[in-house]
């Protein structure tokens, strides 16, 4: 972990002592609760007010509470809890469905994180939990959320990082993985064969909200004792009906 940001932390401390009380406070307050300098604290008020993170209590001059973007940016977590919770019920029905594990995630930087899984039926399953966080070149999500990006985007975010292999599969030459987001573009859903784990495979297809904006990727993922060219369509064909279901939850509406 890289060195933390004092003014940062504060100003973070800040907006946390809002969470308290009946979330007003006044300047001095703010001061005298985090031993900071009087002038310290002024301007730290001040920014966080004229970026709307804080806000002026009507009527009661030199109080503050939390301003619009606070709420903003506390609506859009709410949002992604609502992808959770709705992944997992359309995980549910897609491994219910399969007999096979189930898998929603998102992508964080050059990873993607696990936001609901749903087990197989079956006595082998996958070891893996919601909430994990993997590279995203190694897998079924990770590919097909990458390969939605603006090139530029996606060309920032793999300079930044290595390409480490999981397994002898994976995709560490960053050519051969621009190749493969190219053509999983092309197909619309992405595929990995034993890239994270030895012995499994997944099939993966993305998911949209109601604006069209790609938000996560829905996978299947078999054992490769089970897995042949047949399960493999079989099980892109639900990823991509279970993928549609969870966009349409989401208010994406399919154009004509």
């Amino acid at each position: 972990m890289g060195r933390l940001v004092p003014a940062v932390a504060r100003a973070f401390d800040i907006l946390e002592l809002f969470l308290q009380g009946d979330g007003t406070l006044s300047a001095p307050e703010i001061t005298r609760r985090l031993g900071l300098p009087r002038t310290t604290a002024h301007e730290l008020v001040i920014t966080l007010t004229a970026r709307n993170y804080l806000a002026p209590v009507p009527g009661q001059s030199g109080r503050y509470r939390l301003g619009v973007r606070a709420y903003q940016l506390g609506s859009r977590y709410a949002e992604q809890l609502d992808l959770s919770a709705e992944g997992h019920q359309v995980a549910r029905e897609v491994a219910d469905t399969c007999g096979e594990t189930v898998h929603v995630a998102v992508l964080e930087d050059a990873d993607v994180i696990y936001i609901a899984k749903v087990d197989s039926s079956h006595a082998v399953r996958m070891v893996s939990a919601a909430g994990r966080r993997l590279p995203a070149h190694c897998t079924a999500v990770g590919k097909m959320l990458l390969a939605t990006l603006p090139l530029d985007e996606l060309d920032e975010r793999l300079e930044e990082r290595e390409l480490l292999a999981m397994t002898p599969r994976s995709l560490t030459d960053p050519d051969e993985l621009r190749a493969a987001l190219a053509e999983i573009r092309i197909l619309g859903v992405a595929v990995e064969q034993q890239e994270s784990n030895p012995d499994v495979s997944c099939v993966a297809a993305p998911v949209r909200d109601r604006s069209g904006r790609v938000v996560a990727a829905l996978s299947v993922s078999v054992p490769v004792h089970r897995w042949s060219e047949d399960r493999e369509n079989e099980l892109t064909a639900l990823a991509v009906k279970g993928a549609g279901e969870l966009s349409a939850r989401l208010g994406h509406r399919q154009a004509p």
